[in-house]
């Protein structure tokens, strides 16, 4: 089965920061036994139904987001599908980052109370007539969406609810998510889910998972009068066609459909749920039990190890460079006193005099370079305060949020770059520049975590296109080639033709995405990623061969 980022006055910086704060929502919040937290992430403490108060729940809500799926980019909301709908409940507020994330949380009829155990209970049952229109094209629409994986992501007190199961090697894979149900092909081979029972083996069929057995992890507050606080919630779906529709006891067949039933069908959705007491789990740490679902860490530790080499290396060679074939270069330029050995210049001081000539298209490149800046910087400072926790993904949308938020503020050194760039390109036409400068970038979905390997590698890659491109400049000023401009930020900026080949090769070797809208949608935001990336690292590229230009013909002679 396959499993499934103008220098300010100093009096006008702390005021713009603390606004950017206040809106991502990393102001903290109230104190509370001696600690602060942020803003929708502070603990909720459980107890028995018995000894509940305002301080202390006896509820536990779940809601549920948006599906979505692998073979197919288009997500829909819950209440697009025939499931069990809540009769009553408010829905969570949304902020920005979840709206553009396209996150839809709803409540659910699922409702569970604090450490009091259910066994099959009955949720709703839901009767398809397939003579009738409205009936048979919901069954339909519940039949494509299991034959493209569409999964189910709950939502219980903040945390996703995963399901685990073993993969091969005696590894377990743990998935926020879980589908709605799985199909077995008129040849008899069991597609994603199917593959997890040998009940499911009814040709052309179609098992769609309407139980499922939720465990709720918890540990006991060490005050003890405060409840207790839970650190972990998983599942297991199962499939059951039950014998008593009014009194289910999870038991007989898994719920099979037919591609070719006819008359009337009825799905019933049943539940059964557990608690655990778990002390080994503390809350601050709960999200911690998502990374059993990414075994691969070794293997992103390998990859950044062998990036840092190629780092060093090309560390070795740019200092070798400054530090040896420079100095020599500039002491036996300086030493040129006579007008003999004047008329004689070779290398790269011959081009002193054209070194700064304004390039060709000089008004794209200051656009470039002024949307590069603010992709640059928002990067930095987005990753900075992800490694803070502030955008830890149990904040849902905050990550989003602090990129547009981000984005909308940086357009002013944006735009002084560009200007400044451009002005001293000679250009006269400032109004496209800015119209340009604006509108060139437009300013989008898993579950993201580490983000101290993120930033490593973001630190890594502006380190690599940063000495690649002084490597390759100093060469090309050595040949006594001037045109600098372009060709540095070409130079890092092509990083994004790998991105784009490695984009497509995913696409046709991993991914099984169909259908046309999709597979537009994957390849549309793939091109947006794919301009993004190559104004990023064109900008690194173009201000690092920049401030080496800069330098060195600063320290030359010149009559």
């Amino acid at each position: 089965m396959s499993a499934r980022l103008p220098v300010l006055s100093p009096p006008r910086w702390p005021r713009l920061l603390l606004l950017s704060l206040l809106l991502l929502g990393a102001v903290p919040g109230p104190r509370r036994s001696g600690a602060f937290y942020l803003p929708g992430l502070a603990p909720v403490n459980f107890c028995d139904e018995e000894k509940k108060s305002d301080e202390c729940k006896a509820e536990i809500e779940l809601f549920v987001n948006r599906l979505d799926s692998v073979e197919s980019v288009l997500p829909y909301e819950y209440t697009a599908f025939d499931f069990c709908q809540a009769s009553e409940g408010k829905r969570p507020s949304e902020n920005l980052g979840q709206v553009l994330f396209g996150e839809r949380i709803e409540p659910s009829p699922y409702k569970f109370t604090f450490n009091k155990k259910e066994t099959c209970k009955l949720v709703c049952t839901k009767t398809y007539h397939t003579e009738k229109a409205e009936d048979k094209q919901k069954l339909e629409f519940l039949k494509k969406s299991m034959l493209l994986n569409y999964q189910h992501h709950w939502i219980v007190d903040n945390m996703p609810v995963t399901w685990c199961y073993d993969v091969e090697d005696g590894q377990r894979f743990c998935n926020p998510g879980f589908p709605i149900g799985c199909y077995i092909t008129d040849k008899g081979h069991a597609k994603d889910a199917c593959v997890i029972s040998s009940d499911f083996h009814e040709r052309d069929t179609f098992y769609i998972f309407n139980h499922v057995d939720i465990k709720i992890y918890y540990h006991v507050v060490e005050t003890g009068s405060m409840g207790a606080r839970l650190v972990a919630a998983k599942l297991e779906p199962k499939s059951f066609k039950h014998t008593h529709i009014d009194k289910p006891d999870c038991s007989g067949p898994p719920m099979d459909i037919s591609n070719k039933a006819s008359g009337e069908i009825k799905i019933a959705y049943t539940y059964s749920v557990s608690f655990e007491e778990d002390d080994k789990i503390r809350w601050a740490s709960r999200w911690d039990y998502i990374l059993e679902s990414m075994p691969h860490t070794h293997i992103q530790w390998f990859s950044i190890m062998n990036s840092l080499v190629i780092v060093l290396f090309l560390s070795g060679m740019v200092a070798m460079i400054m530090l040896r074939t420079l100095h020599k270069d500039i002491a036996r330029y300086n030493q040129m006193d006579s007008t003999e050995d004047a008329q004689e210049e070779f290398g790269w001081k011959l081009v002193h005099g054209d070194i700064f000539r304004p390039p060709r298209k000089g008004m794209l490149l200051s656009v470039f370079l002024g949307s590069g800046t603010q992709i640059l910087i928002m990067t930095f400072v987005t990753l900075f305060f992800a490694c803070l926790g502030f955008l830890s993904p149990a904040n849902r949308g905050a990550l989003m949020t602090c990129a547009v938020v981000l984005w909308v503020l940086l357009g002013t050194p944006a735009g002084y770059v560009a200007a400044r760039f451009y002005k001293s390109f000679g250009g006269e036409k400032w109004k496209t520049n800015v119209l340009l400068t604006s509108f060139l970038c437009p300013g989008s979905h898993q579950m993201y975590y580490m983000f101290g390997f993120l930033f490593l590698v973001f630190i890594i890659l502006v380190i690599t296109c940063s000495e690649a491109t002084i490597l390759l400049c100093y060469f090309h000023l050595c040949a006594e080639d001037y045109h600098w401009q372009w060709r540095s930020f070409l130079t890092s900026g092509f990083t994004a033709v790998y991105f784009l080949i490695y984009a497509v090769h995913y696409f046709f070797s991993k991914l099984q995405i169909t259908g046309t809208a999709s597979t537009i949608l994957y390849f549309g935001y793939t091109m947006i990623m794919v301009l993004i990336f190559f104004l990023f690292t064109g900008t690194i590229g173009f201000f690092a061969c920049f401030w080496f230009v800069t330098k060195i013909y600063s320290v030359v002679k010149v009559d």
